[in-house]
Formats: structure tokens, C-alpha cells, sequence
């Protein structure tokens, strides 16, 4: 159903269509989560580390949060490809306001564990205080995350991906201003740090979700009203968790894996963790191809599945490897050579900038494998074999990574660099897993759309 500004999806629509907004809004997102290091590198160096132990809690929300926006996509984008759009304003209502629930219910959760997460992760008297008060004031609005999450699927799924961009692009202006204003600006004398981060991070996101529901009405893609849940379509809520709750365990398994392996570098010195946050937003950057294609191939294949179009589907994921993988190869390489300069733009700590270039060396590995998780697990999902991916993601993040991780960066000695080699071990197998059950279409018939009431 074709409407003035948005995409439509099918077999023939080119992946740069979707993945070129997509890539941007992700290039912006990544910016608007790096600009808070950036700024905080010249403020506080311990503040830095701080944040990073706090976003790693932060991504494990925003994981919980993704068992109705995932299920969404999947959802959404079968029945749009099925042309089942008599059923579209029920699934965004309910997709909303679950979340919505899940938020309010999640942030206070994660407020009232505040100090038991510290204590978990063995952060150091020097960052406790900034990670908790970040923790405090971000996850206490982690509704906000919620919600904008669900919007932009649904958007995405609609055809309308360059909303998230320019939605993006705003945030990020707000949240600089924000940053300048408390750390450097007018409202410096206040000494809020990091605390004055977190609110211009909060502020951002409100707008943001602001913006979408604007837009979501503008363009008349559907409506929200409680009504639609009247009777309440307790069938299709149960559906969506069944998508989305193992979708949502396989990132939180992983989380919760990353999470682990940070304790072992915590309890490395400050430098490891240090020099952990800034290779994190440089390959942050390297992955923003990979990811936005996977994201891409993800709407087109639920589409396509939706529709019936199998071999189309099949077809069109290896096309996206093709792509994506040099790509993603390449940055991860220019990652790795530029490295020695880049961290300079953090810190002048020589011992934090040696470790750095150890991690951005095995950081080449970690993308390659990281590639092909993200292609296919996506695809795996929007053809609704969600089950398989978390499997193979429990087995292979503690089974390998872990053992790996421990083994060669705790036991052998070869510290932050060793941790990195176990990740690098997790992705590159169960990449090749999950690539092998797309090729045998073991996929085949498990969609999710029903032509009977739910």
C-alpha cells in the first residue's frame, strides 16, 4: 500500500532503498551514544568507564524492551506482505501499550537494583557514583526507550525509514547542547557532570518519541486508541511473546554473557576498562553497514514471507552477505590501522592506547563473524524461526566465548585482548551455524501470519 513519502517493499526493492536512511540513523544513534564519551573523556576521565559499565546495564533494558518491538517487526511486516491491513491499528495499540506497561514496570526494577547491579560488576569506588546516578536518571526514563523502539519498527515496516534519521539528527543536536550546556556551558557552575549528561540524554529521547507519534498521525499510518483492544486479542499478544521472548533472551543471554565478561575486565584496572569504552565506540562505527543491511533484509524478508515468496526470501539474504561483509571487513581493517590516532581523540594514557590496538586487531575477527550473526539471525526471524538463534546463541556465547574469553584473557594472561579473542571465537562459529540452517531452509513454513481472528 503504497503512501506519499514511504518505500514499497517487495522482491525488487533495492537494499540501499532501506539500508542507506537506516545506515545514517544508525551513524547518528552511535554518535549520540560516542558524544557523551567524547565530552565526558575531557571532563572526567573515571566518568568514562563509569558510563560505559552503565550503558552495558542500559543495552540489557533496551534488550527487555525488545520483545514486543521485535515481535512488531516481524508482526507487522508479514501482514503488511500478506496485504492484511484490517488487522494493522490492533497490533500497533497493542504493540505500544505493552511496551509502554513493560517500560514503567522495567525502569523502576532497574532503579531499585542499582546497587546490587554495582556490586555484580565490581565497578570501583572511583565510578560507582557517576555509573549509579547515570543508572538512576536513563533507566528511571527507560520507558521513553520503550516506546520509541516500538514506533520505529513499525514506521520501518511501513516503508518509512528515513524517519529515524532525520528523528536521529535531532536528538543528537539536542543532546550536544545539552552536554555543552552542563559541562562546559551556562550550567557548568551547577557541577552536575555526569548527572547533566543523563538529563540531556532523557530530554532527547522525550522529543524523539514526540516526533514519532507526530509523524505516525501525519502520515496516516495508523491509528492508537484502546479500543482496539476490545475485546482483548489475548491470541495475538500471546503470538508476539512467543516471537518475541526468544528473540529478546538470545541479545539478553548475550548481554548477560558481555556483562560477565566486563567483571573480568573490571577487575583488570581502570585501564582495561578505559581502554574497553573507547574501542567500543570506535567499532561501534565499524558495524553500523552490517547492521543497518541486516535490519533492511529483515523488513524485506517478512514482507516476502508474508506474501509467500520463499525462494525470493532465500535468495535475497545471501545477495545482502555479498554486500555487507567486505564492507564490514573493511572498516573493521581501517578501524584497526587508524587506531593509534583515533584513541588520541580520548586519551593521552599510552598504556590505554597499547591495549586499544591489541583490541582493534582482534576486532576484525569479532565483525567478520558479527556479520553474518546479524544477517541471518535477522532473516532467521522475520521467516518466524526465532527458537534456533536463541539456541545457538546460549551455546555459543557461554560455551565458547566465555570458556574462550577466561581462558585466554584471565588464565593465560593476555588480559582486555584475550576477552576480545573469546568474542571473536562465539561470533565466527555461530555465525556459520546459523548461515547453515538459512541455506537448508530449515526456516520453511514457520511464518507467523494466521488467516483466522486472533
Amino acid at each position: 500500500m503504497k503512501k506519499a513519502g514511504n518505500t514499497v517493499i517487495d522482491e525488487k526493492t533495492p537494499l540501499l532503498v532501506l539500508a542507506g536512511p537506516m545506515f545514517l540513523e544508525l551513524l547518528l544513534n552511535t554518535m549520540l551514544h560516542n558524544v557523551d564519551t567524547v565530552m565526558l573523556s575531557h571532563y572526567n576521565e573515571y566518568a568514562v568507564g563509569a558510563v560505559g559499565n552503565a550503558n552495558t546495564i542500559m543495552f540489557m533494558m533496551i534488550i527487555l524492551f525488545n520483545i514486543i518491538a521485535t515481535a512488531t517487526s516481524v508482526v507487522v511486516a508479514q501482514y503488511l506482505g500478506a496485504k492484511m491491513y484490517d488487522r494493522m491499528n490492533m497490533i500497533y495499540t497493542l504493540s505500544i501499550v505493552v511496551n509502554l506497561v513493560l517500560g514503567i514496570g522495567l525502569s523502576a526494577v532497574f532503579c531499585a537494583a542499582n546497587p546490587f547491579i554495582m556490586d555484580f560488576l565490581h565497578v570501583s569506588p572511583e565510578m560507582r557514583p557517576f555509573s549509579m546516578t547515570y543508572i538512576y536518571i536513563v533507566g528511571g526514563a527507560g520507558f521513553l526507550m520503550a516506546v520509541s523502539n516500538v514506533m520505529l519498527q513499525i514506521l520501518r515496516c511501513n516503508g518509512y525509514t528515513k524517519i529515524g534519521m532525520w528523528v536521529t539528527f535531532g536528538i543528537n543536536i539536542v543532546n550536544i547542547v545539552g552536554n555543552y550546556c552542563f559541562l562546559y556551558g551556562p550550567f557548568k557552575f551547577l557541577n552536575m557532570g555526569v548527572a547533566g549528561v543523563a538529563i540531556s540524554t532523557v530530554v532527547a529521547r522525550l522529543l524523539s518519541v514526540i516526533a514519532l507519534i507526530v509523524f505516525f498521525y501525519v502520515t496516516k499510518t495508523g491509528r492508537i486508541s484502546l479500543r482496539y483492544l476490545i475485546p482483548f486479542p489475548m491470541k495475538l499478544l500471546i503470538k508476539m511473546i512467543r516471537i518475541g521472548l526468544p528473540s529478546a533472551g538470545e541479545n539478553l543471554t548475550y548481554n548477560l554473557y558481555q556483562t560477565t565478561l566486563l567483571s573480568f575486565i573490571n577487575a583488570m584496572g581502570n585501564d582495561a576498562v578505559n581502554a574497553r569504552a573507547y574501542c567500543n565506540t570506535l567499532i561501534s562505527f565499524a558495524m553500523i553497514f552490517s547492521n543497518a543491511s541486516a535490519m533492511s533484509t529483515q523488513i524485506i524478508t517478512g514482507h516476502l514471507v508474508g506474501a509467500g515468496k520463499t525462494e525470493e526470501a532465500y535468495r535475497r539474504v545471501f545477495k545482502t552477505l555479498k554486500t555487507s561483509m567486505p564492507i564490514t571487513i573493511a572498516l573493521a581493517c581501517i578501524n584497526a590501522i587508524l587506531c593509534g590516532y583515533t584513541l588520541r581523540i580520548f586519551t593521552d594514557n599510552l598504556n590505554i592506547i597499547a591495549l586499544g590496538r591489541t583490541i582493534m586487531i582482534v576486532d576484525i575477527f569479532v565483525e567478520t563473524g558479527r556479520c553474518l550473526n546479524m544477517t541471518f539471525v535477522s532473516s532467521l526471524k522475520a521467516a518466524g524461526a526465532y527458537i534456533f538463534p536463541f539456541i545457538a546463541g546460549v551455546l555459543c556465547n557461554w560455551g565458547l566465548g566465555l570458556t574462550v574469553g577466561y581462558t585466554v584473557g584471565v588464565v593465560l594472561g593476555l588480559g582486555v585482548a584475550g576477552i576480545f579473542i573469546g568474542t571473536a571465537t562465539d561470533e565466527c562459529i555461530r555465525g556459520l551455524i546459523v548461515m547453515y540452517y538459512w541455506y537448508k531452509k530449515k526456516w520453511l513454513g514457520k511464518s507467523v501470519v494466521s488467516r483466522g481472528v486472533d
